[in-house]
């Protein structure tokens, strides 16, 4: 029964992707040309060709495909500062994201252990976490160039202050939503604190806290390309911003097809690690 459904979910998304296609495919053909172009910087911009109707400004599927199987061919060329393959963009990402999530990781559980377990320092700390978390992640980029001075550095800062809250929060109400009973058990036997930390809240809290290492995990790596479009320098945000100066829409695209993947990629992980610790009721 199972298999079955993913097998029409499979084909419904099959049906889907090609009807977008072949509407992406028909919205780009070309009109009948309309003679010379009438406003001279949009043809300076997108060519005469395009400006006057003879061939569309927005490429179609089979460019597109034919980018990216380009740039997949060849990821790790560097030709200059200004020339690097998409793979090597992605790798400074992708590592800028993991360093700014693993330390918000490593501040963010530990804190929201302690925050679960104790309402004094819940009610205490509640407020600084209300003002700070919806201030948007890009906020903090003027100031952290300003004191840091290094672009890659700032950037990573930016990923570690958008991905500490949504793991900090579901830390700790994972941490105290764990059953009275089995922290009564414990005190019961008399098991100390780190031990009672490690074998029954944090087993209990776990898929809690999976699920905001997940939602952090995608911000993240959404923040970062904004970010890497303000420094400038490498990664994919600024391959995205360097292709729209040079007027390659085709890349562009490439390039965000490219950046769902990898997003959606991330996710599937910590999705998988989730599941497999989330016990059956």
């Amino acid at each position: 029964m199972i298999a079955s459904e993913r097998v029409r979910a499979l084909a419904l998304s099959g049906l889907i992707l090609a009807g977008f296609l072949a509407l992406w495919h028909v919205g780009v053909q070309p009109d009948a040309p309309t003679g010379p172009a009438l406003d001279p910087e949009y043809a300076k911009l997108v060519g005469a060709a395009a400006a006057t109707g003879s061939q569309t400004p927005m490429p179609g599927p089979l460019d597109v495909g034919a980018k990216l199987w380009q740039h997949i061919a060849d990821p790790f060329y560097v030709r200059g500062t200004n020339d690097m393959g998409l793979g090597i963009q992605l790798g400074y990402s992708i590592a800028r994201v993991l360093a700014g999530y693993l330390l918000a990781a490593a501040v963010a559980i530990p804190l929201g252990f302690a925050i679960g377990m104790s309402p004094l320092l819940y009610r205490s700390l509640d407020p600084f976490i209300q003002i700070l978390k919806p201030i948007s992640p890009l906020a903090w980029m003027p100031l952290a160039l300003y004191t840091i001075k290094d672009s890659s550095t700032s950037s990573i800062f930016v990923i570690f202050i958008c991905s500490i809250w949504p793991m900090l929060i579901n830390t700790a109400f994972g941490v105290a939503s764990v059953r009275r009973e089995w922290l009564n058990v414990a005190l019961t036997l008399e098991v100390k604190p780190l031990r009672r930390a490690l074998t029954i809240i944090l087993p209990a809290a776990a898929p809690t806290i999976l699920t905001g290492m997940r939602i952090s995990i995608g911000i993240a790596w959404l923040v970062i390309v904004a970010a890497e479009m303000l420094v400038g320098g490498t990664g994919i945000g600024y391959f995205v911003w360097n292709q729209w100066n040079n007027l390659s829409i085709t890349d562009i695209i490439t390039a965000i097809l490219l950046i769902g993947l990898v997003g959606m990629l991330l996710d599937q992980a910590l999705a998988r690690l989730a599941a497999a610790v989330t016990y059956p009721e």
